[in-house]
This record gives structure tokens, sequence and C-alpha cells, in this order.
């Protein structure tokens, strides 16, 4: 029932004030929902869940977006699990969906600028993409595992 302040004073079934508050009314309106929708929702209709689910969705989508800025200067899917792992945050943190809907605008709008070029800037494009790709997987395995590529080819060329 609603009380003059718009809060709701709900009560069990003998009457007296629910303990829970508007947690059972919350459930049951999640359960109304199908899918992971209506889990998240009963997850979150308690101050617990609410947190658990934070810290949880913080902690994951904070490690998909580290582990792919590490992989952005690699060839592989560096961006794509940065992009993940910002959809992950986007679920739980508003910053995190404004960053997405920014990142989103920000790569259709180059997309779009790449596709109205000729075949010549294209071609360059691709040609600084595949570079940069080599120096770094060069520099990569020369500074780590100290692996000279250039080196290494040349005495495999000279036997």
């Amino acid at each position: 029932m609603a009380t003059s302040n718009g809060m709701h004073d709900e009560r069990d079934a003998s009457g007296r004030p629910s303990e829970t508050g508007d947690a059972d009314v919350l459930k049951d309106e999640a359960a109304r929902r199908s899918g992971i929708h209506g889990w998240l929702d009963g997850v979150r209709s308690t101050r617990t869940g609410r947190l658990t689910l934070k810290i949880v969705i913080g902690v994951i989508g904070s490690v998909l977006v580290v582990a792919g800025l590490i992989m952005v200067p690699f060839p592989g899917p560096g961006w794509l699990v940065v992009f993940a792992g910002l959809a992950v945050l986007a679920t739980e943190f508003h910053w995190a969906h404004r960053l997405l809907q920014f990142g989103r605008r920000t790569l259709a709008a180059w997309t779009a600028w790449l596709g109205r070029q000729g075949w010549t800037v294209k071609i360059l494009v691709v040609l600084a993409a595949a570079v940069t790709a080599t120096v770094i997987v060069y520099y990569g395995l020369r500074l780590s595992l100290h692996i000279d590529l250039i080196a290494e080819a040349r005495a495999f060329l000279s036997r």
C-alpha cells in the first residue's frame, strides 16, 4: 500500500510490515522478465546483490579491458577485447556505457571515412598497419625473448 510520501508500505500475509521492504516486489517484477535480464534484476533487488554484482562486473570488465589494451599493439583481437570489456562494464556503470558509445561512434566515423577514400589511401592504410605490426612483433621478440629475427634470417640464408 502507498503512504503519503509515495513509498510503499509492504505487508506480509498477516498484515504486519514486511521485513524485506520492496525487495519482494522487485523480485516479483524481475521474475516476469525473461532470460539474463530477469536474473540480473533479481540479483539487483537486494543491496548485497547489487553491490556484489557491481564488484563482479567491475572485476571481469576491468580484466578484459586491461588484457585487450595489452594485446592492442600485437596482431590479434586487442581492440575487440577492449570493446568486449567495456560492454561488460556498461551493464553496471554509466561511464562505461558512455565510453562504449563514444568508441562506437568514432569507429563508425573512421570506417565511413576510410570507405570514402580511393584504393590508394586504403592500400597505404593497410601497408602502414602491416609495417606497424611487423615492427611491434620484431621489437617485442627482441626485447622480451632476446630473439633478433633479422640476425636469425641472415644466419638461415647463409647456410
